[in-house]
């Protein structure tokens, strides 16, 4: 557990520097340049994100805290087609991108939830509740740092139409990855 608390700390810690402590950042990025600070940005997150993926294998068999009921799947995979959704809405700029002011962050409490739903033993509420409480506090110091939302201009029709593709995609994508690390998402 204590290889996933780890991970999950550099993790957040790490992402919350550029909004938290943007004299910080600054400061790195006058000493490293702009170029090294995102070499080590991006070292130190991949390095938050192996050390949990590693830590949630290992801290396998902790503590049951709830039982969730069978019918939560259902619910669980309807909230990750919405996840991945949301998730990788940012670029399409279409009607959702317009809509949610933070799609990587909204997109990434949807799946902490939906996989809080599912998994009631300890280490996914450390994993799955320490990312949600992460991207929360994000949101809030962003939207406070940034003021009021200004929306973008309505976008075509086609990127609605991509983003629906793409996202139904990427969530087959995350399936067959679940399937290939042991962990069949669907009922049998």
């Amino acid at each position: 557990m204590a290889i996933l608390i780890l991970g999950l700390a550099l993790f957040c810690a790490v992402h919350l520097i550029p909004t938290a402590r943007p004299h910080t950042r600054a400061a790195l990025a006058e000493r490293f340049g702009e170029g090294g600070f995102k070499i080590g940005y991006t070292v130190v997150s991949l390095i938050g994100l192996l050390l949990m993926i590693y830590g949630y294998g290992a801290a396998a068999g902790g503590p049951i805290l709830w039982f969730p009921p069978p019918f939560l799947v259902h619910v669980n995979n309807l909230l990750m087609l919405v996840a991945v959704g949301i998730f990788i809405a940012g670029p399409f700029g279409g009607a959702v991108a317009r809509a949610i002011r933070h799609p990587q962050l909204i997109g990434l409490k949807t799946w902490a939830i939906a996989h809080l739903l599912v998994n009631g033993d300890l280490r996914s509420l450390v994993l799955f509740g320490g990312l949600l409480a992460w991207a929360v506090v994000s949101v809030i110091m962003i939207n406070k740092r940034d003021g009021a939302r200004v929306k973008p201009e309505p976008a075509a029709r086609t990127r609605d139409l991509a983003h629906a593709g793409a996202a139904v995609v990427v969530f087959l994508a995350v399936t067959a990855a679940h399937n290939w690390l042991g962990v069949w998402p669907f009922p049998g």
